[in-house]
């Protein structure tokens, strides 16, 4: 038998709703895929003592700190995963490149274009010392967004004509959910535009291989005002008596001209009602187009608009073949579909392989950099009313 590959230490910072698909990940990468390096869940992090303790035990991390500075000083960690509310990633994701740790920074990148330059800087600097930094867009690694993305580089559907990208939750729906993080604008940057339209813009430029040049956006806020939260998990709460003001937008729609010359539509909210996690992208080209899903995560629609009008339709792929399908021969036989948390372990596998490899990964922070200024740029327009370019 050959030697057991090296470990990797991994610290975490932050056990919630990121932090328990992120562990999950942790957990399952090195049980179903041939990892280059082993993960060892090190230390997880969080402010109070008890709670952050018990997330330790729950989610399998073998020890637990309250202040991320001591992932920092820590000989076994070797990454430092951030998966806290954007106003703390670019100190913690800096100081930790500095330190040497390769980073795992959640979504979107930061809170301003200023904080994901200075990310940016301290990850290229890093890099040259052969320290690692990727941000977590991890739709990224849904074999179908897959398919899509080689599909296009294919040639398949030809030059991209239309853009059509939603992200639709309903989950702020009603008006009495209480006032979480995710509402307010200090910690959190910007509602469903950074929230969940970072997604969308991010899965666009993936897939199409275009940017996002110019925008013209429109920002809503439906429900200005409402119950302070007691608790919460995840993006669950609980509301006390006392209320507070919404400081971020419900939704965002905003219309986009792609760097090939395409036209894109985009639409981001939480009030979208019978909407869970739809993640809807229709690409159309000149000789085709492309269709996805999220709530049907397993399948892809592909039009070929060069066969034979007598045939010619959508097809439905089912996108869980071994030989063909990236990530999905590790896991079950075909038709056997893939959930929510298998693109957060896909997430892993890449990052430890680059790491491995000695090679950056993607999505890089200068990726998030470019989709922080789309969201910028969206911000902006909607409060001037007029076209911006990115």
């Amino acid at each position: 038998m050959g030697d057991a590959p090296a470990r990797l230490g991994v610290g975490m910072v932050g056990y919630s709703f990121m932090g328990a698909a992120h562990s999950q990940a942790w957990r399952t990468a090195p049980h179903f895929f041939d990892l280059p390096l082993h993960p060892e869940m090190t230390a997880v992090v969080g402010r109070d003592r008890d709670r952050v303790t018990a997330a330790a035990a729950r989610l399998g991390w073998d020890s637990a700190e309250t202040d991320w500075r001591r992932l920092l000083e820590r000989d076994d960690v070797d990454l430092v995963d951030v998966c806290t509310p954007g106003d703390t990633h670019a100190e913690i994701a800096i100081a930790a490149l500095q330190a040497g740790k390769h980073v795992l920074c959640e979504k979107p990148l930061a809170n301003s274009v200023a904080e994901a330059e200075r990310m940016v800087e301290a990850a290229e600097r890093a890099a040259t010392d052969g320290v690692r930094a990727m941000v977590g867009f991890t739709y990224r690694r849904v074999p179908a967004i897959q398919l899509a993305r080689q599909l296009v580089a294919d040639g398949r559907i030809g030059q991209v004509r239309h853009v059509r990208a939603q992200y639709l939750q309903d989950w702020l729906s009603d008006p009495t959910s209480p006032l979480t993080w995710r509402l307010d604008k200090d910690k959190a940057g910007s509602g469903a535009l950074g929230d969940i339209g970072a997604h969308i813009v991010d899965l666009t430029q993936f897939i199409t291989g275009e940017q996002v040049v110019g925008v013209t956006g429109m920002l809503e806020t439906f429900v200005t005002e409402r119950p302070l939260a007691t608790a919460s998990a995840g993006l669950s709460a609980t509301g006390g008596d006392r209320t507070g003001p919404v400081t971020v937008d419900d939704a965002a729609c905003f219309l986009a001209r792609m760097s090939g010359g395409g036209l894109g539509v985009f639409e981001a909210t939480r009030y979208a009602q019978g909407r869970k996690n739809a993640i809807r992208i229709e690409i159309n080209g000149s000789k085709g187009s492309l269709a996805f899903d999220f709530e049907d995560m397993n399948v892809l629609h592909l039009y070929d608009a060069e066969e034979s009008g007598r045939t010619a339709g959508f097809r439905r792929i089912v996108v869980t073949e071994a030989d063909h399908h990236a990530y999905v021969a590790a896991w079950w036989p075909p038709g056997h579909g893939l959930g929510y948390e298998h693109a957060f372990t896909h997430q892993v596998v890449d990052l430890v392989g680059a790491i491995a490899a000695g090679q950056d990964p993607a999505p890089s922070f200068r990726d998030g950099l470019g989709v922080q200024r789309v969201l910028d740029a969206v911000e902006r327009s909607a409060e001037k009313g007029t076209w911006l370019d990115v």
